[in-house]
């Protein structure tokens, strides 16, 4: 199935360093509802990027196809609070995945 990387643009570049109370719980649901998909294996990696220039948030998802991305994206709180947040989507051509469970050693990895 293919990957996507998942871009999350918050309503303004200082989000991070200034969201509300409102807005704190409203992440808070943000990341209830993709930790799901964690456990279950659809989501790869999710998180917030600090870049300099304004953070943002990411994610690496497993989905079939972009319409089903979008699906699950359209039942996130922070798209459904209508304040601001967009998603940018792009498919993922090649991925490498680390194992669920290592199968060297770290030791066996050249510096």
């Amino acid at each position: 199935m293919p990957h996507f990387l998942c871009r999350l643009t918050p309503p303004r570049p200082s989000f991070l360093a200034d969201m509300t109370d409102e807005e704190r719980a409203l992440m808070a649901a943000h990341g209830q509802y993709w930790r799901a998909y964690v456990e279950v294996g659809r989501v790869a990696a999710i998180g917030a990027v600090a870049d300099p220039a304004g953070a943002w948030g990411v994610a690496i998802i497993e989905a079939g196809d972009r319409q089903e991305i979008e699906a699950l994206q359209a039942r996130d709180p922070v798209v459904l609070s209508a304040r601001g947040f967009f998603y940018q989507n792009f498919l993922m051509p090649t991925v490498a995945l680390r194992p669920v469970e290592p199968r060297a050693a770290v030791s066996s990895v050249s510096p």
